[in-house]
């Protein structure tokens, strides 16, 4: 029988090549994703480590990331450097240092940070050219110098916290690898007494130790941890670095998890293609295998003969799959590194792992697959078998109830795990349970296929036959083998409905994004101050000549403003001066009417209200340092879209916070002038205020649609290859 087997699986080489390239194509993905997410670990955790390297000991201030942390002081950093298990010391400054772009606006939505560099114990090295030494000298991140087109010898401009402006000349860029702060914000490196001018800052965030000579990291650790107390996080630089590596390999697991859900699809496809096939080989070879059986072959030894088979091509079609996917895996990270800013650190990170996954998942598909087909050539009588329709025709037969029961609690399972992705809300586990969900949808689809493709023929075959006799061909073989065609379809549905399901959810996101935004931004520009993430509640101001420059400019038609501030209850309390609410801002309530909010009524998102436990027509206290207001909720408004957590009157808003400057302006353009002609009154009103962001709602939009089509392209590449893995079901 293995002679036998053999000789039959050279004989139907060529059928059986789609099938090889379509396993393949399931390990490749699977394969590739995996070495990719190895890699792009390995690369990130090797990153996080690198600058730790240089470092022994690293303190690192009380709160820092809030806005107001516990900086260690000149004191501390003294002592520091008096212990004898200290060989050196460094204190590190950052805070806000607006960097300029070439245009003179501020780089970014945030201001860049300001870092100081260099020192006893430097934790950073020069990418490129070499760190600033002397007053007048600055460095960039490589993210910033890539975002504004500054580079080694260029002079930029920064601007100190009074709004004061410095030119320095670039001596360098400088990699700091995987800091979120950083990667989000950018930064200008300076030595330390700039960094300090610039910032303001009275004290370090954090304190680089170097130990001294026979002293261990630990030993070093011990002691500097007995000078700061409580009022610092201390490590080694080795556990620092750990840390680091452990956050970033969790940011790589977050890739490798959404690839291996698009491998998971490729690999289901790949199955169904592998039934068919192998459904199709057996009624192909019937006649072989009846002759098997009167010469003495068992059921059994037909049926592991089957198997063989597909054993056999599982593995081939595995090795090779696994062979080209350690390729892709590194050619993807590779490429991925350019759009992920992540330079490249180490080679490819090929483990135990995709190795065996790769082989597992080919291999147990194939012969997975196989089983049903070698069931039903075993139960073929070997004289029936001989007649030319035994296997080729399927045998007519009503829908079973346990084929009907199959299918209802597949597709009753599938809405069960897509409800319960919705209501845990967005995670990693409600993604794969939203992909296992549309797996356990088609089980259901392949379980009710045969009954959908008689029911289409039924529709569809009469008009058909009417074409011609290839027409009725073809009706006649629908008709005679229903599961088979509708195996076919089932794995070109896969494709087509991922296809169309994400541009479905693309379509819906840009018509969200426009209503949105013309709902809450019915405004041809927005004037605000960059986030100030140093201050108590992360909000700048903008200068009362800015809005008094645009209310007085002929190209502006309305200017209304925008107030915030927090309560002591954790609201978000938001006043448009000069708005008209539910008009100009705020509509399209939920409940009751914006239009409404006067003194002593309030506009509630769901959110806030459901925290707070209030409803339409409750009585809702508002309290803040200068008393507390009691106001009626005359509407609720719907969660996110930019609205903040309470809208209030403006004259309840200066009771509450009497003296609060405008956070924000929205500026609309007079009827018959131009955009470019309203764009330039702008600028002209913030030309003095460099800090300031000019901001069209239009513009906001093309950036999200710009996103929207970069990620649509992404996916719609991985779904083809689900598509082309289907393509191969339909060419066996």
């Amino acid at each position: 029988m293995l002679r036998t087997t053999l000789a039959g699986l050279r004989a139907s080489w060529g059928r059986l090549a789609a099938t090889v390239l379509a396993i393949a194509m399931g390990v490749v993905f699977t394969t590739g994703t995996l070495v990719f997410g190895d890699t792009l670990g390995e690369n990130f955790a090797t990153q996080a480590r690198g600058s730790m390297d240089r470092v022994d000991v690293i303190a690192l201030s009380e709160g820092l990331g809030e806005a107001e942390p516990e900086l260690l002081d000149e004191a501390a950093l003294r002592e520091i450097r008096e212990l004898p298990e200290v060989a050196a010391a460094t204190g590190v400054v950052t805070g806000t240092v607006p960097l300029l772009d070439a245009d003179g606006r501020v780089l970014g939505t945030m201001p860049t940070l300001g870092v100081s560099v260099g020192g006893d114990v430097a934790r950073y090295e020069a990418a490129e050219g070499r760190l600033p030494e002397a007053d007048g000298e600055a460095a960039l991140a490589t993210t910033t110098a890539e975002r504004s087109g500054f580079g080694v010898g260029d002079t930029v401009t920064v601007l100190d916290p009074d709004g004061e402006k410095h030119e320095f000349t670039l001596t360098g860029l400088v990699d700091f690898g995987l800091d979120q702060e950083i990667g989000f914000r950018g930064a200008v490196a300076l030595p330390l007494e700039s960094a300090q001018r610039l910032t303001g800052a009275e004290g370090y965030a954090e304190i680089h130790v170097r130990a001294a000579e026979g002293v261990s990291a630990e030993e070093a650790e011990s002691a500097v941890a007995a000078v700061l107390g409580d009022g610092a996080e201390v490590a080694t630089g080795q556990e620092y670095g750990d840390e680091l590596a452990a956050a970033a390999g969790m940011e790589a697991g977050m890739f490798t998890t959404m690839l291996l859900l698009f491998a998971a699809v490729a690999v289901f496809v790949s199955v169904v293609v592998i039934y068919n096939t192998f459904t199709i080989l057996v009624a192909q070879r019937q006649r072989e295998m009846a002759l098997l059986r009167c010469v003495g072959a068992t059921r059994g030894q037909v049926f592991r003969s089957v198997l063989l088979e597909a054993l056999i091509v599982g593995v081939l079609a595995s090795a090779v799959g696994v062979a080209a996917g350690i390729a892709l895996g590194w050619g993807g990270f590779a490429l991925g590194s350019h759009y992920l800013n992540t330079p490249v650190s180490s080679g490819v990170v090929v483990t135990a792992t995709p190795v065996v996954v790769g082989l597992l998942v080919g291999t147990l598909s194939s012969v997975g697959s196989a089983l049903v087909p070698a069931v039903r050539a075993t139960r073929v009588p070997p004289l029936a078998a001989l007649r030319a329709s035994a296997l080729t025709e399927e045998p007519k037969r009503r829908v079973g109830w346990i084929r009907t029961a199959v299918g209802v609690l597949s597709l009753l399972g599938s809405a069960a795990l897509l409800v319960g992705a919705l209501v845990a809300g967005p995670s990693q586990t409600s993604m794969t349970m939203v992909v296992a969900s549309g797996m356990v949808c088609f089980a259901g689809v392949v379980v009710f296929a045969p009954l959908l493709v008689r029911g289409a023929i039924a529709v569809l075959g009469r008009p058909l036959r009417r074409v011609g006799a290839p027409a009725s061909l073809a009706v006649d073989n629908a008709l005679r083998a229903p599961r088979r065609a509708a195996a076919t379809m089932v794995a070109l549905a896969v494709g087509a409905t991922l296809i169309t399901g994400y541009s479905t959810i693309s379509a819906s996101l840009r018509s969200t994004l426009d209503a949105r935004l013309n709902e809450q931004f019915p405004v041809d520009y927005i004037v605000s101050p960059p986030w100030a993430p140093d201050s108590t509640d992360g909000f700048g101001f903008v200068p009362a000549e800015v809005l008094a420059d645009l209310k007085e400019s002929p190209a502006v038609d309305r200017v209304f403003t925008e107030r915030t501030e927090t309560s002591m209850e954790d609201a978000v309390v938001t006043a448009y001066p000069g708005a008209r609410l539910g008009v100009d801002v705020a509509g399209g309530a939920e409940e009751g009417d914006t239009r409404d909010v006067a003194p002593g009524a309030v506009a509630l998102v769901g959110l806030l209200a459901d925290k707070l436990g209030v409803g339409l027509g409750d009585e809702l206290t508002l309290t803040s340092e200068a008393g507390e207001l009691s106001l009626t909720v005359v509407a609720l408004l719907p969660d996110g879209g930019g609205i903040t957590s309470a809208v209030v009157s403006v004259e309840d808003f200066e009771r509450l916070f009497p003296g609060t400057a405008d956070s924000a302006v929205y500026v609309k353009a007079a009827e018959g002038v131009s955009l470019q002609e309203a764009a330039e009154a702008v600028d002209a009103a913030v030309a003095d205020h460099p800090e300031l962001q000019v901001l069209s709602p239009a513009q906001l939009k093309a950036e999200f649609e710009d996103m929207l089509d970069a990620v649509f392209l992404a996916v719609l590449a991985l779904v083809g290859l689900a598509v082309l893995i289907a393509v191969f079901g339909v060419a066996n």
